[in-house]
């Protein structure tokens, strides 16, 4: 690719102004209107904990939903008063000294991930699902969550009615750096986004009701790989400053290309070391795909997926994929263009046993929810796809991908939760055999979504794979187009054989009921309905849309 094409992906922001030589200290220039969308959710989570420390035990449910659905829907007003203003073309902007940008990607994204978060957050708060215990209404979470699986102590807490309303801050906290990870403007900010928006969830997944041990085990996997990931890419972090003598992404792109005029004497001797440059941007690059979930990278997602409590793993897999391929594009089209051939045979390697891995590995699964997690490893690599085309149709396809798979994801992973038996949550796929004649609308929902996965013309999951596809063909990614249909058929096929479980199989005797959901799942479900038959039908709008949003600022 030329130096002129890929410096067509991005555009020139002004210089952040240094200090005086004379001045000891200057001020540091926080831009506040244009981070009011990270600003609003973190303002949020810190009332929730205070929340937690005073109001009463019975009102703090109701105290905290409404104060996480309305903090999340003000930062989503904020995101769309930024892109009126133009900050997502011409009035991009670096903002916070450099540490956060401000452009179409990252409005698009933060957007995305909002949405994506407040109708998660209702399946957060759904109480219709489990039989009332001890005339109390329960959720998805445990009764205290420190005390011991199975002991006195947790037997006390569900008798008093206890929950575990801790759950709507800790995710508030999750959404705050997942706004903050694909706009980081600087390493040491997408790090510390990274630990934000991670710690927080290896607690949720924790925290279930049922099946406490499987859970704390999810807990525990996800935290202890994560926590690897994490140090892979601190140690990336540490070589690209050596190679560059800057954590910044401009900086490091100006080394990169050769245009940088002054060498710091104190890293003379490993400025411009490519050896520096290409591990460091292979560790980096490590830790994101951890987060996205691709092979080699994904041992935790079965696991976790399954472990984790069900809203937990739709809100996890849904956003946490937004914003790490986020901040992937952002990696690869501003700090690495000039690696794009270097990169390229190695994001092929794993975009390739992505799909192939994902698909095949989920045609043996007889655990619904482990099923759809071999589904979104696959998805990884579908997306990786379109992030190899490097081009503005790249970006602007994985933008509309990203947004298209998660409201599907969520959506699905909420008619999860409605299948139950004595047990709890009925995943085991021999479960489902008949649920068409038990629930038709519950199963036609679950197929329509099933569909979408599987990329079936008139599903929004079509327009996504050919949004992406077509990218890569024209990036002369041809041969990844061709594994990545190959891969699409495989899959197809258990997608299918789930529809054919649940309409032509006989329903057991003793097999599961669908419980009846408040209006908040429902909710959920029905966004997620929508938004899979509107972007299948009618996609031109939200592809201009993500495209207008596909120019980064540098």
């Amino acid at each position: 690719m030329s130096a002129t094409a890929v410096h067509s992906l991005w555009t020139k922001a002004g210089e952040v102004t240094t200090a005086a030589p004379g001045d000891r200290f200057t001020a540091p220039t926080i831009e506040y209107a244009q981070l009011a969308p990270v600003l609003i959710v973190v303002g949020a989570a810190v009332l929730g904990i205070l929340v937690e420390a005073f109001v009463p035990r019975r009102a703090r449910y109701t105290t905290q939903v409404f104060l996480t659905v309305v903090a999340i829907a003000a930062a989503f007003a904020a995101v769309i008063g930024l892109a009126a203003d133009g900050y997502a073309a011409k009035n991009a902007h670096i903002a916070a000294m450099g540490a956060i940008a401000v452009d179409g990607p990252a409005l698009f994204l933060q957007g995305t991930i909002l949405l994506v978060s407040v109708v998660s957050v209702f399946t957060f708060a759904e109480r219709r699902l489990d039989p009332a215990s001890h005339g109390n209404r329960v959720d998805s979470f445990a009764a205290q969550a420190g005390a011991v699986p199975g002991s006195d102590g947790e037997k006390a807490a569900v008798k008093a009615g206890f929950t575990t309303t801790e759950v709507f801050p800790l995710a508030l906290f999750s959404v705050a750096g997942m706004l903050v990870f694909p706009a980081a403007n600087d390493l040491l900010t997408l790090f510390v986004a990274l630990e934000v928006f991670s710690l927080p969830l290896y607690l949720l997944c924790a925290v279930a009701r049922r099946k406490r041990l499987m859970s704390q085990e999810a807990a525990v996997k996800y935290f202890l790989l994560g926590a690897f990931s994490s140090a892979f890419l601190l140690f990336g972090i540490a070589l690209l400053y050596g190679y560059a003598g800057t954590v910044s992404y401009a900086g490091i792109g100006d080394v990169v290309d050769g245009s940088v005029q002054q060498i710091d004497p104190a890293l003379a001797s490993t400025m411009g070391n490519d050896a520096l440059l290409l591990i460091g941007g292979a560790m980096i690059l490590m830790g994101l795909l951890f987060k996205v979930g691709a092979v080699p990278f994904h041992m935790w997602t079965p696991d976790v997926y399954q472990g984790a409590p069900t809203p937990v793993t739709g809100f996890m897999a849904a956003a946490t994929k937004v914003a790490a391929f986020g901040a992937l594009l952002r990696l690869l089209y501003v700090v690495l263009p000039g690696l794009t051939w270097d990169l390229r045979p190695v994001m092929w390697g794993v975009a390739i046993v992505t799909m192939l891995g994902g698909a095949i590995v989920a045609i043996t699964q007889t655990d619904i929810k482990r099923l759809l997690a071999y589904s979104s490893i696959a998805h990884a690599g579908f997306i990786l796809a379109g992030v190899i085309a490097a081009s503005p149709e790249g970006i602007s396809s994985v933008l509309f991908y990203l947004a298209v798979y998660s409201f599907v994801t969520v959506g699905a992973f909420a008619v999860v939760t409605l299948v139950r038996d004595a047990g709890g949550e009925a995943t085991h796929l021999s479960k489902w055999a008949g649920l068409g004649r038990r629930s038709p609308l519950t199963a036609a929902v679950f197929a329509v979504f099933l569909l979408s996965f599987a990329g079936i013309p008139l599903t929004s999951g079509f327009s996504g794979k050919f949004a992406v596809f077509k990218a890569a063909a024209d990036g002369g990614a041809s041969g990844l187009v061709v594994v990545g249909v190959i891969s699409s058929a495989i899959a197809a096929f258990f997608y299918i054989r789930v529809i054919v479980l649940m309409f032509f199989s006989e329903p057991q005797a003793d097999g599961p009921t669908v419980a009846v959901p408040s209006p908040l799942t429902m909710t959920t479900i029905a966004v997620g309905v929508a938004v899979t038959l509107v972007l299948g039908l009618a996609p031109q709008y939200f592809l201009d849309l993500a495209s207008q949003a596909g120019v980064f600022v540098r």
